[in-house]
């Protein structure tokens, strides 16, 4: 792994998994290092359904969550966001809006950063994390 060595985003994602699926960071590091050949799990963070924060890889190491920002940013992601039919959904809960809250504040305030995205934003094929990031910063007043 690389070391990052400029931090200026945080991407949020989710993992498109339906809401019955209560996974964590060992599944989600499975697929990643199993499946896709990473060396670990590609997300800082993941907050599971229970709003629990899970630490992925370290925060001071380059992620692999979105090619294109990968090498800047601290990528967080929600269990969650496909319905029963694996179509892009917003079916998180409270708690874990209430973590993701508390996380990116944190983020923000230790790097200084001022772009906080959806994943959506940096590639267009996807609709993770399957809300509207734009809105949740205005409504938790992060803009």
């Amino acid at each position: 792994m690389t070391p990052r060595t400029k931090t200026d985003t945080i991407v949020i994602h989710c993992a498109a998994t339906k809401p019955s699926m209560d996974i964590g960071y060992d599944e989600i590091r499975k697929w990643h290092v199993e499946d896709n050949g990473w060396d670990d799990v590609g997300y800082h963070y993941i907050i599971k359904r229970d709003g629990t924060l899970q630490t992925g890889r370290d925060e001071s190491m380059v992620g692999s969550h979105a090619r294109q920002v990968n090498g800047t940013s601290l990528g967080i992601c929600l269990v969650g966001g496909v319905d029963d039919n694996n179509d892009w959904e917003n079916n998180f809960n409270d708690e874990q809006f209430e973590t993701l809250k508390t996380i990116v504040l944190k983020l923000k305030d230790k790097y200084q950063i001022e772009k906080i995205i959806g994943h959506y934003e940096v590639d267009d094929v996807k609709k993770c994390p399957s809300f509207d990031v734009t809105e949740w910063k205005k409504n938790n007043g992060l803009v």
